[in-house]
């Protein structure tokens, strides 16, 4: 059967194939010019013309309106959510690969599918770290989002495009289309739901933050204050069996079933889903308003800190995102001048991470030296200052990001206050040198159009 393209490239072929003429298709109902119109694209059929002419040329009115016939289309959105949960929920590089085979089934003749898969790819992509191949495809996207609304919304490409230009090590470029992002959310008056809380996270990522200046620590701010980060539990197991189930019913050949359950395991890990990246936001929020750019807000940002941290003990996979909340925590109350409960939350941040050498290991070191510089401590901070730098030239190459330039500036800050002018320098160009390790867009050609 015929699948060309568009609407009106499947009435023609399916008229053609049966030897039938625009009149006669056309009948006592419908003109010949109307079908005219339809095949050269100048008109799109009505739901009531759409299932005439099906009828009249032997196929589904599924088939007519989207190239794909009904078990085929259930067959592609039940590999879509598959791959959606294996992106959530299991392994990215595998669920780059579903999406992939995804665009192939569905190819030209159903494009706002193909159109999703793409974009489920990209966020694949994103997620393994292959940055580069995944600027590329959000700007592929963008361009076709421009051309087909109808397909794809910008926002969201905007949102995961900034977040990739910034784990790629261009700033400047993250934070333009954080602040083309915020302009639109602004406009909506958007400050619910998944967008929202995604735009959030990018502005607090971006460090596109500076004081009230530019409206970001506000717009972050009534995100967290109208979404609020919920009392969530862990329900992976929950999601497991739901998917698996799933998975059985489609090998049973009960699609529409196992659809279903797909939603159902989509659905059920979404609270955790929320409240594990508003607990990030919240976390982040609280470190940048105690800190030099910030309008210190102690008691928000206690609030907020504490909260992220009850979210992250409720997962256990996420350890370091609990011991970094309780630096985070530490730091305000540090901030207070309550120092012997500083040092307690980075104490217990370095027992939960005994044997790491994330930067977050690091930074509880700093919490520790600082406390020992504080007014009235008369500590030395040498040794904790020493064991944060063991630690975080310890890192491989390979894993050093945007935390660990950060935790090198303020050792480098920290040095330069104990009076260590040379270990200062050191920890300074170890910093520029981390935020320069990330190469993924060498070469890159980048769309000025999608520069905002």
């Amino acid at each position: 059967m015929p699948s060309q393209g568009s609407i009106g490239d499947r009435v023609r072929g399916l008229r053609l194939s049966r030897r039938m003429s625009q009149a006669q298709l056309a009948g006592p109902d419908l003109s010949d010019s109307y079908v005219s119109l339809i095949e050269s694209g100048k008109r799109t059929p009505t739901p009531v013309v759409a299932r005439l002419l099906a009828e009249r040329l032997g196929c589904t009115t599924e088939f007519l309106l989207h190239g794909i016939e009904p078990r085929q289309r259930i067959d592609t959105e039940l590999g879509l959510r598959h791959a959606e949960l294996e992106l959530q929920h299991g392994d990215p590089a595998v669920a780059a690969d579903r999406f992939g085979e995804i665009i192939k089934a569905a190819g030209e003749e159903n494009a706002m599918l193909a159109a999703h898969a793409r974009f489920g790819r990209a966020r694949a992509l994103k997620a393994q770290g292959k940055l580069g191949p995944a600027v590329e495809a959000f700007e592929r996207l963008r361009r076709e989002a421009a051309a087909h609304p109808e397909r794809l919304a910008d926002l969201p490409l905007t949102i995961a495009l900034s977040r990739c230009y910034q784990r790629a090590g261009d700033t400047l470029r993250a934070r333009d289309l954080a602040g083309h992002a915020l302009r639109q959310v602004s406009r909506l008056g958007v400050t619910h739901g998944e967008i929202a809380v995604d735009l959030a996270s990018v502005l607090v990522e971006a460090g596109a933050v500076h004081g009230q200046q530019n409206g970001t620590l506000s717009y972050v701010r009534q995100v967290l204050a109208d979404n609020d980060i919920p009392r969530a539990i862990d329900r992976e197991q929950e999601v497991r069996a739901l998917w698996r189930a799933s998975v059985t019913a489609a090998q049973g050949d009960d699609s529409a079933l196992a659809v279903r359950l797909a939603d159902d395991a989509i659905s059920t890990g979404r609270p955790a889903r929320m409240a594990l990246r508003l607990a990030k936001i919240a976390m982040e929020w609280s470190r940048l308003v105690i800190g030099p750019v910030g309008e210190s807000r102690p008691g928000e940002a206690r609030e907020h800190a504490t909260a992220a941290m009850r979210i992250f003990t409720a997962f256990p996979a996420h350890v370091d995102e609990r011991a970094t909340s309780m630096v985070v925590l530490a730091h305000v109350h540090l901030a207070s001048g309550e120092y012997d409960e500083a040092a307690r939350l980075a104490g217990s941040a370095l027992e939960l991470l005994e044997g790491s050498t994330t930067p977050t290991a690091a930074t509880a070191h700093l919490v520790l030296a600082e406390i020992a510089m504080a007014a009235g401590q008369g500590g030395d901070p040498a040794a904790s200052l020493s064991n944060a730098r063991k630690l975080l030239e310890s890192a491989p190459t390979a894993e050093i990001d945007r935390r660990h330039a950060r935790a090198w500036r303020e050792l480098g800050d920290l040095y330069g206050r104990a009076g260590f002018e040379d270990d200062q320098a050191g920890a300074y160009h170890r910093a520029l040198q981390a935020v320069g390790v990330r190469s993924a867009l060498t070469g890159l050609a980048i769309d000025s159009v999608l520069t905002v």
